[in-house]
C-alpha cells in the first residue's frame, strides 16, 4: 500500500490554450490536476493538459507492468474541460479502464457531450472507437465516490441512505454544485485521503461575504484550488466588466481560504491574456496576505502527507514542453 497523496497540475489556463514563450512558467495549457492517493489515480477535468499526463500514465504503466486504471472527474462540460479527451492516449489501449464521472446535467449527461466532442467529419473516430473499457457516470450532489485499497473499480453511495466505509486507507471524493457559473453550474469535488483533503473549485464567481457552501466544504483542506481568472479590476471595469461570467478575482480566492482555514491556496484557471510576468507578480502580491498562497503552475507538484506540504516541480523539462502541446497537437 502506497502512502502517496499527491497533487499536479498539467493544465491550469481557462478559456483557451496559450502556448508560447510568456506562458512557458506557468503553463499554456487548459485544465487538469492529477491527483494519486495510495494506489489510485484520479483526474479533475480533460483540458489540453490531460494530453500529456496521459503518456506520463502509459509511461507508468509500461515501467511498471500495470494496466492502466483512472478516474476521471469533470467539473463540467465546457470546451476547455474536455477539449484534451481525444488526445488522452490512455484511451487509446485495450487493457486502460476509465471511470468518468460528472454533473447530472439537465440538458444532456456526461457521456453525451463527450460524444457529441468527437463526431466525425469534425473528428476522425467517434467516442465509440476508442479501445479502452470505459465506464461513465454522472453524479449528484448527494452522492459520494469511494475508492477502496486493493479494488481499482470506484464505488458510488448516497451519503444519506448507503453505510459508508470506515477504512482510513480507502479515498472518499464528495461533490458541491454551485451554481455560479454561466448554464447549468459547475461541481467542486473535495479529495479526502488519511486525514487530509485538497478541494478543487474552478469556474466559479464568488459571493459577498465569501461562499458560504464552499467554504463549508473546505473546511480545514490542506489545500484549496481556487478560480481566480480576473483581476479586481477587469471584474469591476464598468465597461467590460466580468460579472457574471462565473470566475473569480485572487481577493474572491483568498477570502474562502481564510474563512475555510486552508493550508495553501492554488490560484487557478488563469487568463489566456495574462502572462507569467503578470501571474507571478499576483502570486508576490496574494503571498504578503496569505503565506500559503501559490499560483498553480504546469508542473508544480504537492504533497500533501507532508507536514507542512512541500510543492515541488516534478519534470520541468516535460512540463516546460506542455505548454506548447495543444497547439502541436490540434
Amino acid at each position: 500500500m502506497s502512502d502517496r497523496f499527491t497533487v499536479r497540475f498539467w493544465g491550469v489556463r481557462g478559456s483557451y490554450p496559450v502556448p508560447g514563450a510568456a506562458t512557458v512558467q506557468i503553463g499554456g495549457n487548459t485544465p487538469c490536476v492529477e491527483v494519486r492517493a495510495g494506489e489510485h489515480t484520479i483526474f479533475l477535468d480533460g483540458g489540453t493538459g490531460i494530453i500529456s499526463a496521459g503518456h506520463e500514465l502509459v509511461r507508468r504503466s509500461q515501467e511498471n507492468n500495470r494496466p492502466i486504471s483512472a478516474v476521471i472527474l469533470f467539473s463540467h462540460t465546457h470546451h476547455d474541460h474536455i477539449q484534451g479527451i481525444p488526445y488522452f492516449a490512455p484511451a487509446y489501449i485495450a487493457t486502460s479502464t476509465l471511470y468518468l464521472f460528472g454533473p447530472r446535467a439537465v440538458r444532456e449527461q456526461v457521456e453525451e457531450t463527450l460524444r457529441r466532442a468527437m463526431v466525425p467529419p469534425n473528428f476522425p473516430i467517434s467516442l465509440d472507437d476508442l479501445r479502452a473499457v470505459r465506464i461513465v457516470r454522472p453524479l449528484a450532489e448527494t452522492e459520494a465516490i469511494w475508492l477502496l485499497p486493493g479494488h481499482l473499480e470506484p464505488q458510488v453511495k448516497n451519503v444519506f441512505r448507503d453505510p459508508l466505509t470506515a477504512d482510513e486507507n480507502a479515498v472518499r471524493v464528495d461533490v458541491l454544485k454551485s451554481y455560479a457559473h454561466p448554464q447549468e453550474g459547475v461541481y467542486f469535488y473535495k479529495i479526502s485521503y488519511k486525514g487530509h483533503a485538497v478541494v478543487y473549485a474552478t469556474d466559479t464567481e464568488g459571493y459577498e461575504g465569501g461562499d458560504q457552501r464552499l467554504i463549508r466544504f473546505a473546511q480545514g483542506a490542506d489545500l484549496l484550488i481556487h478560480d481566480a481568472q480576473y483581476t479586481l479590476e477587469e471584474y469591476l471595469n464598468p465597461v467590460t466588466s466580468r460579472q457574471g461570467w462565473g470566475h473569480s478575482t485572487p481577493e474572491m480566492a483568498l477570502e474562502v481560504a481564510r474563512a475555510a482555514g486552508v493550508r495553501h491556496l492554488a490560484f487557478f484557471h488563469h487568463d489566456p491574456a495574462h502572462d507569467d510576468a503578470f501571474l507571478l507578480e499576483i502570486e508576490a502580491q496574494a503571498q504578503k496576505q496569505f503565506p500559503g498562497a501559490i499560483m498553480a503552475r504546469e508542473g508544480l507538484e504537492i504533497n500533501l502527507l507532508a507536514e507542512p506540504a512541500v510543492p515541488r516541480r516534478a519534470h520541468v523539462q516535460n512540463a516546460e514542453k506542455s505548454a506548447t502541446s495543444a497547439g502541436n497537437k490540434k
